[in-house]
């Protein structure tokens, strides 16, 4: 594994913390593994030249600036660390993967930006080097900086067409007004990259969104379902109206925002619903996009761990990046 250079960003990186995956200790004739005892702690600031590569890199992006600028409930930072607390405890039953905690990008004196653009540089690195990503947020805004870094890496390739599929409440397509925000990432997004990439929101609910940005969704091609539609008896009609979005892409980047959940399975965000997926149907979808080999790299956002209840939301996010981890398959 080559070093990922951080160079000017390194104050804003954390090197991975051991005692975070902590679980049972297996002592079974069968060798049964927890994620505590498989995980290993790679930090970004030593010489990685000896390191195997892995198949996938789990990174922090411990911000919630962007949250604090959208008016939210501000400690979606915290949510990286209450992940892997919770994926450490998970029965690991997936042998031949092999997964490294790399840390976490984090915001300095309220410099989203410059958090942003730390995570884009390490996904890019990542991606270079076929190593899958997985960032845990932070808040939403952990968008764009993930979206920035796939595109630098997949236009190496020589590859222009990235689909962005979002499990979300929200468009999240607010215009620019004054600062980017947690609210702002797929506007940015599209303004920026709009010949190269096409946005497919799952689960929009329409006391979440105004009128503008049902407008805005209009205006920029985007593609969503609303929540009412996002259910399991319509898992099949769901499959045939992202079959064509899938087909039109060579690459696809999963984004999860966890208050897109109903509250009753992930109370701890920024913005709860009573309302919302149920994490089956989300398992469905993921399996379902997983199997075209296209997804190229995927992120959780909008943990907090401030307003979780008995860790239920933490623990609906460790099982997905464990479904993840499971259904992911390798080109050799």
């Amino acid at each position: 594994m080559n070093a990922i250079d951080l160079n000017i960003y390194n104050l804003n990186y954390d090197p991975p913390k051991k005692e975070l995956w902590k679980g049972h200790t297996s002592v079974s004739k069968l060798n049964v593994k927890y994620w505590s005892q498989r995980i290993e702690c790679i930090n970004l600031q030593n010489d990685l030249t000896e390191v195997e590569k892995p198949d996938f890199a789990i990174i922090g992006y411990a911000c919630d600036e962007g949250v604090r600028r959208n008016q939210g409930r501000v400690g979606a930072k915290n949510g990286p660390e209450a992940i892997r607390k919770q994926l450490s405890r998970l029965a690991f039953n997936h042998p031949p993967k092999r997964i490294i905690d790399i840390g976490n990008i984090r915001d300095v004196d309220e410099d989203m930006e410059k958090c942003q653009a730390a995570l884009a540089l390490v996904t890019e690195q990542l991606l270079t080097q076929n190593i899958f990503p997985i960032v845990l947020g932070g808040g939403h805004d952990v968008a764009y900086g993930h979206f920035t870094g796939i595109e630098r890496a997949v236009q190496k390739r020589g590859i222009n067409s990235i689909g962005i599929i979002n499990f979300d409440a929200h468009f999240d397509l607010r215009p620019l007004k004054e600062l980017p925000n947690s609210g702002t990432p797929f506007y940015q997004i599209l303004n920026k990259y709009e010949n190269r990439t096409e946005y497919f929101a799952l689960g929009i609910q329409s006391v979440s969104n105004s009128p503008e940005l049902f407008k805005i969704a209009k205006d920029k091609g985007v593609k969503y379902l609303l929540n009412d539609i996002c259910e399991l008896t319509s898992i099949e009609e769901v499959k045939n109206q992202l079959d064509s979005f899938v087909q039109q892409h060579d690459y696809l980047y999963v984004t999860i925002d966890l208050d897109g959940f109903s509250s009753a399975y992930a109370p701890g965000v920024s913005a709860p619903s009573p309302v919302g997926f149920s994490p089956s149907f989300v398992f469905k979808v993921l399996k379902y996009l997983f199997k075209t080999q296209k997804v190229v790299a995927l992120d959780l956002a909008e943990l907090n761990p401030k307003y979780d209840q008995d860790s239920a939301t933490a623990r609906l996010a460790a099982h997905l990046l464990d479904v993840v981890v499971d259904i992911k398959e390798f080109n050799q």
